[in-house]
């Protein structure tokens, strides 16, 4: 690959997908978004794959036309797959926010390796995505039997453009319950379900998988080399190592707040609190906390999208109000129901107790996976103007945050630009002085003692002191 050729990184969420283009310095020269359409297809949620295929192909078009890409490679979310039978999509791809009845729920969940064995905590709906191919094949067994590949959502879009089904480590070792990390290798779930033959070979992620032929609007043609895609939280966790991190603890912040720390030991990871093993590009274990901390922002905030001001903070840390978890599912209280406590708040002071909430379980979560070496902070609430400088207060560690809020897509274009032995991109980090926030540590204090108090009723928690009593 020569360095002048821009790569399109399609970096795709629920919510949001994106379209970034790369040029070989490093510097992004486009940028395009849309929202994924989610239907109904038979009593569940699906998404509309050829409408958002259709926008793909047409950026991309343009993007070869503006720009001279001559490469194309991805980045996506957790918790989905696509089941491809005789070369096309054999089942429409699921939402992961469903849960499977009841009855299907008692059944298939009986069939969950432990996690001892993937790292994979017994999460809800679709958050552990081979729970829900179980889900598909006890709908209708005939579905996984005219399977030939089970693919992971960027596995899936690498296929689409260069008709090459691949498997790639850092999304099946995604909670999935799919991957068993020490092992390396399948967990006894595929086996036990006779899927390792829908598994295809491996791929790393960046890896040239094929090509995708482009028309130009001079009715010549080019052919765009597709590289195979990435899991997005793993993507980030990459860039910044190639930006020279060694021993730190990354917080992928989107939709989910996702921290990693592989100084942090697989035996301190607790199942009940949303604590699991990654696993990187590379193949390691990384030990990993999550929670739906942009989600929660949003929902407790009201939607606020403004700034937010120290005066408001301190406001609501004076009057005692507080955000109490959780609003949306899974995190380290995964039977707890969102709330508000203290006097009622609305406005920009509600959008202060809720972002004082989400640095709060950052805080907690950065505890929780023992952390004490680095901090980057990624993605965007890194764009929260308080969020950093405020979790910078509250530990005694150095907290980085990056100019480029997108790790994941950049991480995935130094994949492909590690195939070429390149390393275009250069670290701009920027060191985060604490803030200055009075009464933020007795805030701080209190709120654990409330949380800590919710953790100790939760039906998980008793369960396991009735046992240990």
């Amino acid at each position: 690959m020569k360095a002048h050729h821009p790569i399109a990184v399609f970096d795709l969420g629920k919510t949001n997908s994106k379209l970034f283009v790369i040029d070989g310095d490093g510097n992004v020269v486009a940028e395009r978004r849309t929202k994924p359409v989610w239907r109904e297809h038979a009593g569940l949620r699906v998404l509309d794959d050829d409408a958002l295929f259709a926008w793909m192909t047409r950026e991309l078009e343009q993007a070869v036309e503006a720009h001279g890409v001559r490469h194309v490679t991805f980045s996506g979310h957790g918790c989905t797959f696509a089941l491809i039978g005789n070369n096309t999509l054999f089942h429409p791809i699921l939402d992961y926010e469903q849960e499977p009845p009841q009855a299907v729920a008692a059944r298939i969940d009986a069939l969950i390796p432990s996690f001892s064995e993937t790292f994979s905590p017994r999460l809800p709906l679709g958050f552990n995505y081979g729970r829900h191919v179980l889900w598909l094949a006890d709908r209708d067994p005939r579905t996984l039997e005219a399977t030939d590949a089970i693919l992971a959502y960027p596995q899936f879009w690498s296929w689409k453009f260069s008709g090459k089904a691949v498997s790639e480590v850092s999304y099946l070792g995604c909670h999935s319950h799919l991957w068993a990390p020490i092992a390396d290798d399948f967990s006894s779930l595929v086996d036990g379900q006779g899927w390792r033959s829908k598994m295809p070979e491996f791929a790393a992620a960046g890896a040239l998988l094929g090509t995708h032929r482009v028309a130009l609007g001079n009715g010549d043609a080019v052919d765009v080399s597709v590289h195979n895609g990435v899991h997005d939280s793993n993507s980030a966790l990459f860039y910044y190592r190639s930006l020279g991190f060694d021993d730190f603890t990354l917080i992928s912040t989107g939709t989910w707040v996702i921290i990693f720390n592989q100084a942090c030991p697989l035996d301190a990871l607790d199942r009940d609190r949303d604590m699991l093993a990654n696993v990187t590009v590379d193949h390691a274990p990384a030990a990993t906390i999550r929670f739906m901390g942009g989600r929660e922002y949003d929902v407790a905030s009201d939607g606020w999208t403004k700034s937010i001001s120290v005066a408001a903070i301190e406001a609501v840390i004076t009057k005692g109000s507080f955000a109490l978890p959780s609003f949306a599912a899974a995190g380290p209280f995964p039977d707890a129901e969102g709330r508000f406590a203290g006097p009622s708040v609305s406005g920009e002071e509600r959008a202060a107790v809720a972002l004082l909430y989400v640095t709060l379980m950052t805080d907690l979560s950065l505890d929780l996976i023992r952390s004490e070496n680095e901090i980057v902070i990624d993605g965007g609430l890194v764009k929260t103007d308080q969020y950093a400088p405020m979790l910078a207060a509250l530990r005694n560690q150095t907290v980085f945050t990056s100019a480029n809020p997108e790790g994941s897509a950049f991480g995935a274009a130094a994949l492909v630009f590690r195939q070429a032995g390149l390393r275009p991109f250069k670290n701009v980090s920027e060191k985060i002085r604490p803030a200055e926030i009075k009464g933020l540590e007795d805030y701080r204090r209190e709120w654990r003692r409330r949380v800590e108090e919710i953790h100790s009723r939760s039906p998980n928690t008793i369960l396991v002191k009735e046992m240990r009593e």
